[in-house]
């Protein structure tokens, strides 16, 4: 039997507050929407409809690469209408389609899975997925019949005393064959004091024509929706639980993983240990043995395994294996550091190539530049990559010593085994094996001072 999802992102989230649609507020480093798009994939269900309404163009951009279908709900008139938006991606279609929300982001693989299979193999042509709470005031409450079957649901302002004590409440997430949603959405009215079309209104035809309707409970934490920046935060708490107990299980050492912010596409190999205060982004992956002390930002980044980073920023890049960074240091997108380099505190490298074992210690800029194996920086030196319009290419062959103080004016080549004297500024292609010194020969002129002070002494008189 075949599944599809659809997925409700149409909402307005007034209480966000903000431009942004509600569904790009990111949890964890991903926009709600994509982070249950990506969740119902990983259940199995790979043809999915998205249902968008406000800031349509940029749901649809920031949804775009994961290849799903939208249909466009002009009117917020209720959960009910956004389904039958969707009616001409259902049209023609049979089995099973589950009904999500997009500013639900905690929903997860293994419940959806169990969803679909307690759908199918009940024989159910409505489930409900359902959290039982402590307190459900607000919530529509599941009454169930003494089948187990529900009966109906029940909004909180229209409970009876008795159903105020039930605590199985509907999270807005269901599962419908799918000739009989389509059936039922057109039998939905809109005669009430909304005049929208409510989806649970198909519960109760279904129910009324004597269907069976199921009902599965999971974790409330899995169906919290979020409707303001409160939300969004305890959303953000949940999930990065999981993240970094994940981890830990497959693993990582997470000095203090409530102070350890880690995205939800990271990966992290064994025995890597990982202090407070890191923030580890995007599409990440750590190699094993790596330890990263305190006060990092990563981002979307490769660092191979057994790599030591202190205090530093790197972006886009990669890390090769065995080598140090920082403490604060800035390696910037686009650059590629080797095997057992050292990239010390206080230096900035930008779109460079940084041989294996090469160490650029302290206090130095490269940028633009495709740096050789064994190379040494010394303290100061600076890649001069631009000049004012272009930036152009500074290359050094392997094991060369760049003294300290040097600046490199770019377009230049340093070829192999050459040495370059402290303080010059190089400006001609220095030849393999070659010493290049470019400053100026000391002058010293004796007495220049106190005859400078007698004259002003003179002047003052």
């Amino acid at each position: 039997m075949l599944n599809y999802a659809l997925i409700l992102a149409a909402g307005e989230g007034k209480r966000m507050k903000s431009e942004t649609p509600k569904v790009l507020h990111k949890v964890c480093g991903k926009e709600m929407v994509n982070q249950v798009i990506d969740t119902i994939r990983k259940s199995g269900i790979m043809d999915i409809n998205v249902v968008i309404g406000r800031g349509a163009e940029k749901v649809k951009k920031a949804t775009e690469s994961r290849g799903v279908h939208y249909s466009f709900q002009d009117k917020q008139l209720g959960t009910g209408h956004a389904v039958m938006c969707s009616s001409e991606f259902l049209e023609g279609k049979k089995g099973t389609v589950a009904v999500f929300t997009g500013d639900a982001p905690l929903i997860s693989q293994e419940s959806i899975s169990k969803l679909i299979e307690f759908h199918n193999e009940g024989g159910c042509k409505a489930t409900i997925l359902t959290s039982v709470v402590d307190c459900a005031d607000g919530y529509g409450r599941i009454i169930r019949k003494e089948s187990g079957e529900v009966c109906r649901i029940v909004e909180h302002k229209d409970c009876s005393g008795s159903e105020l004590l039930v605590r199985e409440i509907n999270s807005g997430m269901y599962c419908f064959d799918i000739e009989n949603l389509l059936e039922s959405l057109g039998k939905l009215s809109n005669d009430n004091s909304q005049g929208e079309y409510y989806l649970t209104d198909v519960i109760g035809i279904l129910v009324e024509e004597g269907k069976k309707v199921g009902a599965m409970p999971i974790p409330f934490e899995e169906t919290m929706g979020v409707n303001s920046r409160l939300q969004l935060s305890q959303a953000e708490k949940v999930l990065r639980k999981r993240i970094n107990e994940k981890h830990m299980v497959n693993g990582v050492t997470l000095i203090d993983p409530e102070s350890t912010y880690i995205d939800v596409d990271v990966e992290i190999g064994s025995d890597t240990i990982i202090y407070p205060g890191n923030i580890i982004e995007g599409n990440t992956v750590i190699g094993g043995k790596c330890m990263l002390y305190p006060g990092s930002r990563i981002s979307s980044s490769v660092i191979e395994s057994e790599v030591t980073i202190q205090n530093s920023v790197i972006l886009s890049s990669r890390i090769g294996e065995k080598t140090t960074v920082g403490p604060y240091a800035y390696v910037r997108p686009d650059s590629v550091i080797g095997k057992s380099a050292r990239i010390g505190d206080f230096v900035e490298i930008k779109k460079s190539v940084i041989g294996d074992g090469t160490k650029v210690s302290h206090l130095t800029y490269i940028g633009d530049a495709e740096i050789g194996k064994n190379c040494n920086f010394g303290c100061g030196t600076v890649v001069v990559n631009y000049d004012g319009t272009n930036k152009t290419k500074t290359i050094v062959g392997d094991n060369s010593f760049i003294g300290c103080n040097t600046n490199l004016i770019s377009p230049v080549k340093v070829n192999e085994d050459t040495y370059i004297a402290a303080g010059s500024t190089i400006t001609e292609d220095v030849p393999a094996g070659s010493l290049a010194i470019a400053r100026a020969r000391q002058v010293i002129k004796e007495g220049w001072v106190y005859r400078k002070n007698s004259k002003k002494i003179n002047k003052e008189d």
